[in-house]
């Protein structure tokens, strides 16, 4: 491959790479062309991308990039292919889903919000990180509760005295 072609390559992948907001590195090889195919539509349906990187190429890639990637390096090695989403957990839930049926892919690193997740043993920590969008929606949650909890207070407290006021009527 000539160097023209490599950058080409590069510049490719760093858009890609910065088009999208997390990135997750994993293993594929060893799929039969049947389950790497259904793979390539379990990502598609997720809005995930899926492209299969050589090591050197992705490594030059992210260290173009303005986020520090220097952890997840260590896991550019053997066959890589790469996850790319806007949702931070949905590539972790496709791996653990796909693997119900299959033995691969296998993590090997990730970069979510902006923190990298280097081994196998961090899925099921992935799994469960919540998007923005999620946690701006539980704050929401957490500060309609005591509104309600007053609203609550203050309607039942309206009931009870009309209740007080009308045995006193009519006792009067």
């Amino acid at each position: 491959m000539k160097r023209e072609e490599k950058q080409v390559i590069i510049d490719n992948l760093t858009e890609q790479i910065k088009a999208y907001k997390h990135l997750y590195i994993s293993d594929i090889s060893g799929l039969d062309a049947a389950a790497t195919q259904d793979l390539r539509k379990a990502c598609f349906d997720a809005g995930i991308k899926l492209v299969q990187v050589k090591n050197t190429l992705l490594k030059v890639a992210l260290e173009g990039l303005e986020s520090d990637y220097h952890e997840v390096y260590g896991s550019l090695a053997g066959s890589s292919a790469i996850m790319l989403s806007e949702t931070g957990n949905a590539p972790a839930k496709l791996i653990k889903e796909f693997r119900k049926e299959h033995d691969k892919p296998v993590l090997k690193a990730a970069y979510v919000e902006e923190c990298a997740y280097v081994g196998e043993n961090q899925l099921d920590a992935l799994v469960s990180i919540k998007s923005k969008e999620e946690l701006l929606g539980d704050i929401v949650l957490l500060l309609q509760s005591p509104m309600q909890k007053l609203i609550s207070a203050l309607e039942s407290g309206k009931n009870t005295i009309g209740g007080v006021l009308k045995t006193l009527e009519d006792r009067a």
